[in-house]
């Protein structure tokens, strides 16, 4: 049994996902709208998102 810090709260990872959700939704609606700003914003947001997440579960250990 670990004692310690937790990995991140709950709430830290629903925010991460709406991330990514918001993010994917931008590609998308970027391809759609032919606007190659918008679908970079999303990728940007999309990696962003992945790259805290995971920083947030190497903490917890």
């Amino acid at each position: 049994m670990s004692r310690g810090r937790t990995a991140g709260s709950p709430a830290t990872y629903v925010v991460l996902v709406a991330a990514v959700a918001l993010g994917v939704a931008g590609i998308v609606y970027g391809e759609g709208d032919d606007s190659p700003g918008l679908q970079a914003i999303g990728a940007v947001l999309v990696v962003g998102a992945v790259v805290l997440g995971v920083r947030a579960l190497r903490r917890g250990r």
